[in-house]
């Protein structure tokens, strides 16, 4: 009899517990973050679900995120943060589709972003983003966050990774001891390297010491001897970075 109730009791407690923890809430889901640096946003491309809330974070500078009127779901409502130089800004996208949007003082410099929730599409999908440029929707999709803007550290805002994901060397958000710092330190080689290529592009093509001060005519310079812009498109955006900065 002992033995029946003993049993009885250890079964209705293991009931009990397993109860509880399925009535525990939910953990909130993390609000995606874009922020906003020196003419730039990071990441360029994002990915969410409808119903995601994101925040548009300043990082450095005057800026704002404002939807393409014409550049979102004919169904969705368009967004505006206002020219803010501090805190926050955050908008819930509700509707599936591809949204774009701009900084407005720095339009002019290409200063753009898409965000894709659900599924890619509307009329952003019918014709290339009119000030800048912005990852394919599908890479969007696949990677979650595409596209980095301004060097890390500049203005202490992080440039990120193109996937999203976690850095080499670290395992669970953590580092992975000595051997888990090698492909740091193969990673931090590779970037000395490529801006040590860039600056030797630039020394040939007779770029000036005072440009490669400004953080946007770096990442121009930087993305031009990658060869991702041909040099027609490289010299137009340089005048307009030129134009703006006497302005």
């Amino acid at each position: 009899m002992n033995h029946s109730r003993r049993a009885f009791l250890g079964l209705f407690t293991g009931s009990t517990v397993a109860g509880a923890g399925l009535s525990r809430p939910a953990v909130a889901q993390e609000v995606p973050v874009v922020e906003m640096g020196n003419n730039y946003f990071d990441p360029i491309g994002l990915y969410v679900e409808p119903g995601t809330t994101v925040r548009f974070e300043i990082a450095a500078g005057t800026h704002s995120a404002t939807a393409y009127e014409d550049r979102i779901p004919s169904d969705a409502d368009t967004f505006d943060s206002g020219i803010i130089s501090e805190g926050a800004f955050e908008y819930t996208f509700e509707k599936p589709g591809t949204y774009d949007y701009y900084c407005i003082p720095h339009k002019s410099v290409g200063m753009v972003g898409r965000i894709v929730v659900g599924s890619p599409g509307g009329p952003a999908e019918e014709s290339p983003i009119p000030d800048g440029e912005v990852p394919e929707s599908e890479t969007i999709v696949e990677q979650r966050r595409a596209g980095t803007g301004g060097d890390s550290g500049d203005d202490g805002a992080s440039g990120g990774m193109m996937g999203g994901g976690m850095g080499p060397g670290t395992m669970n958000g953590r580092t992975g001891g000595w051997f888990g710092t090698l492909p740091l330190f193969g990673g931090a080689l590779g970037v000395l390297g490529l801006l040590g290529g860039a600056l030797y592009v630039a020394l040939r093509r007779g770029w000036t010491p005072s440009e490669s001060d400004d953080p946007a005519m770096t990442a121009l310079q930087r993305r031009y001897a990658q060869g991702d812009i041909d040099e027609e498109e490289f010299q137009r955006r340089r005048e307009q970075l030129r134009n703006h900065d006497e302005d």
